[in-house]
């Protein structure tokens, strides 16, 4: 069997460079429809320490945005959502210039960032690919294999377009991975050569720009996240020990160098932002290290990374994962000419071990924070699956690489149904949600216009479930949408006995839900409203004291969860139900499980939803009754089919069924199938004439959807037509079943 780094083919320089710039082109287009086929929720983060603060950026603090806590305690870098408020701006200045509608203008600012992280996405996958044609070869097995199991792995389908700071990390560090000068590391490169002709000179200029790019790209990866350290403090640290003094000089001037650059840009970019000078890094280990608040949002196994990390981040490729990082740790048996391929192999398979070791030293673990190294996950799992499934694939006459064939089309479809699930399915009403009250603001407010004054007045909104459950003002959009939610501020600057008995505003609503909406909503559970805001006056500043946090909303929200506890706390209300959407069939929080529903006010839009239920309630059960008088048909018919074939073949003069079933004495045990047998195309004929007696001739009208008709009959399927499928089946069945009857 080749090995994973033999070419299949050489190509000119010139075709090297098409062929990388239509991989590129190829993969932004692959992701940004990965981006619009995402309707899930993963992560809070991906809105709240990203969109929500590039909102306010982009339109100013008057607009609405969610700033968590710690946007104000200054534990972020400003340089990510900068990022997404650049986006913004282009896209606010596109729909101005364009004359959008305020509806098309919304969509626009929606999708926008998704754009914008689908060609982050899509040019962290070219990288994973150049840094593997680097250690297979340009256009070798393993370059594309790694290539082809990027694109089919479920977790970059489900994250890798997601607005989280995370999936921005991945893609710098696998850029600045390619950058890296792996030279150092292998134990010799031109640079370290004692001649010093021309060739030496421009290599070396090279290298040393090459190192201060990946060195700026990894200080930008670190301020995002500060636990990126812990990828290049490894790679320095194995370029340290490997290295003369002179490289060791030149590597702690250009970090000092890019270091220092990085740091002021990102000092400055928070100066601006926060007005006040900070250094977000120290104080993100200083809050969540040295006053523990980490472990507020959950405790995990020290286990965690290698029994849930690593099996979500790689699923079906785990196992070749595992392979390849084992056999690059422990294969010593390398040749020189390919000395630096496998010396970059087991780099990077040393920080795929260090980093998650590290990690699980910690209390609180999430998947994404070890999801940088993925790509170098990828990169190691080729070569193994290049041995074992490109025998099948190449030699496809042969049948003894049939189990492989099989084994590599059933673990694609896994991926495929994985990604299908969790990037449409799963967890998907709490998106729609936010679709919807968009949509209902636009239809109940005349004036709908961009970032307009604190006048203004649109529809309100509640939301009874965990905090950060949904999206915010990036999916409201509209400034004048005014929407409340359950909070889950950390307790900051608390002894540990405060701690321990500390209950966030969601936990006080899920402890007692009575009991806190009579002390924290306007008018407690006897003064509720009649009508909605936007059809009324102004509420009475009687009601909206310092001790009441929420106004009653125009649309409660809440999980289904939560509707046996509100139904008998609000029956004497006005709020009915006027919406519901599936959001997922199981959660691992209880507070989150089933659907998203909405209650209103509007009885309007209570009626509209009332007769769309009744309808489609209606339509199932003309399903049901359809369905269930086929299934009735087919059993009670029997023998009337049966007698009705017989009569069709007595009518018959060149073809009967008699002539199909062999007499009692010609009948052999020995020689069941006689050469007198008819054909299946005979058997198949006489079927249909049998059927076609009975039922009559076989019904042409399926579906009649393109036909403009009143008759609301031509709309319905005939059930007849559900019989045509079953015809040569239930033909043969039948057929066998008189002849047992003959023959016993």
């Amino acid at each position: 069997m080749p090995p994973a780094n033999t070419p299949a083919r050489r190509v000119a320089p010139a075709d090297v460079s098409t062929s990388a710039t239509n991989i590129l082109l190829f993969l932004i287009a692959f992701r940004i429809l990965n981006a619009f086929t995402l309707r899930t929720f993963f992560q809070p983060d991906e809105f709240f320490q990203s969109l929500e603060p590039a909102w306010q950026i982009a339109f100013g603090k008057e607009q609405g945005a969610w700033i968590t806590w710690e946007w104000r305690y200054q534990l972020r870098s400003s340089l990510h959502p900068l990022l997404f408020a650049a986006v913004y701006k282009a896209s606010d200045f596109l729909a101005t210039s364009l004359h959008l509608s305020a509806a098309t203008s919304a969509e626009l600012l929606v999708a926008s960032p998704k754009v914008a992280q689908a060609i982050v996405a899509a040019i962290g996958d070219f990288y994973t690919w150049k840094l593997a044609t680097r250690i297979y070869g340009r256009d070798s097995r393993g370059s594309w294999t790694t290539l082809l199991v990027t694109l089919l792995n479920p977790w970059q389908w489900f994250c890798s377009t997601r607005t989280l700071s995370n999936c921005l990390e991945t893609t710098i560090t696998i850029v600045a991975l390619d950058l890296w000068p792996w030279q150092w590391s292998a134990g010799g490169s031109p640079a370290g050569d004692s001649r010093k002709n021309e060739r030496g000179t421009a290599e070396d200029r090279a290298l040393l720009s090459s190192l201060r790019q990946c060195l700026l790209l990894s200080a930008l990866a670190c301020i995002l996240r500060p636990t990126n350290v812990l990828i290049w403090a490894t790679l320095a640290s194995i370029a340290w020990f490997r290295n003369s003094w002179d490289k060791r000089i030149i590597l702690i001037r250009e970090v000092l160098i890019c270091g220092s650059a990085i740091l002021a840009v990102s000092a400055i970019a928070d100066r601006l932002f926060y007005g006040l000078w900070t250094f977000p890094p120290l104080r993100f280990l200083y809050f969540n290290i040295a006053q523990s608040l980490a472990v507020f949002y959950g405790r995990n196994d020290w286990h965690y990374y290698l029994s849930q990390g690593l099996p979500l981040l790689l699923t079906t490729a785990l196992v070749p994962a595992l392979v390849g990082l084992y056999q690059t740790l422990t294969n010593r048996s390398f040749s020189a000419s390919d000395r630096l391929q496998t010396m970059t192999r087991i780099q990077l398979a040393t920080i795929c071990l260090v980093m998650p070791f590290v990690l699980s030293l910690i209390s609180h673990k999430e998947v994404r924070f070890i999801y940088p190294l993925l790509p170098a996950l990828h990169i190691l799992a080729a070569q193994p699956l290049v041995r074992f499934f490109a025998p099948a694939i190449y030699y496809r006459s042969s049948a003894a690489y049939t189990p492989q064939r099989l084994l590599l089309i059933f673990l694609v479809l896994v991926n495929a149904v994985i990604a299908f699930y969790t990037s449409v399915w799963h967890a998907s009403g709490v998106l729609n949600i936010m679709t919807y009250l968009r949509q209902q603001h636009e239809a109940h407010v005349t004036d709908t216009s961009f970032f307009s004054g604190p006048t203004n007045k649109g529809i309100t909104a509640g939301f009874l479930m965990p905090c950060h459950s949904t999206p915010w003002r990036s999916h409201l959009v509209y400034p004048t949408i005014d929407a409340w939610a359950l909070s889950c501020e950390p307790p900051i600057d608390f002894s540990e006995s405060e701690k321990a008995v500390y209950r966030d505003e969601a936990d006080q609503f899920y402890d007692d839900p009575a009991q806190f909406l009579q002390d924290n909503m306007a008018g407690g559970l006897r003064h509720l409203p009649t009508r909605p805001s936007y059809t009324t006056t102004p509420a009475d500043p009687s009601l909206t004291g310092s001790k009441h946090q929420h106004q009653w909303p125009d649309y409660l929200i809440f999980f289904q969860q939560l509707e046996p506890t509100l139904q008998p706390l609000l029956r004497m209300s006005f709020y009915r139900e006027c919406w519901r959407t599936h959001n997922t069939a199981w959660h691992d929080d209880w507070r989150r499980t089933g659907d998203v529903i909405a209650w209103c006010l509007d009885t309007t839009e209570q009626d509209t939803w009332r007769e769309k239920q009744r309808q489609t309630e209606l339509a199932r059960k003309r399903w049901a009754t359809a369905t269930s008088a086929i299934t009735n048909t087919h059993e009670f018919h029997i023998d009337r089919m049966l007698e009705a074939l017989k009569n069709s073949e007595a009518q018959s003069q060149n073809s009967g069924w008699a002539r199909f079933i062999p007499s009692r004495s010609t009948f052999s045990l020995s020689a069941p199938w006689s050469s007198n047998q008819p054909s299946m195309r005979e058997k198949f004929a006489a079927w249909r004439r049998g059927v076609a007696a009975y039922f009559g001739p076989r019904p042409s009208r399926i579906w009649r959807l393109g036909r403009s008709t009143p008759n609301v009959r031509d709309w319905i399927p005939d059930p007849r037509c559900f019989l045509s499928w079953r015809w040569w089946v239930l033909g043969e069945s039948l057929e066998l079943t008189r002849e047992r009857e003959l023959y016993s």
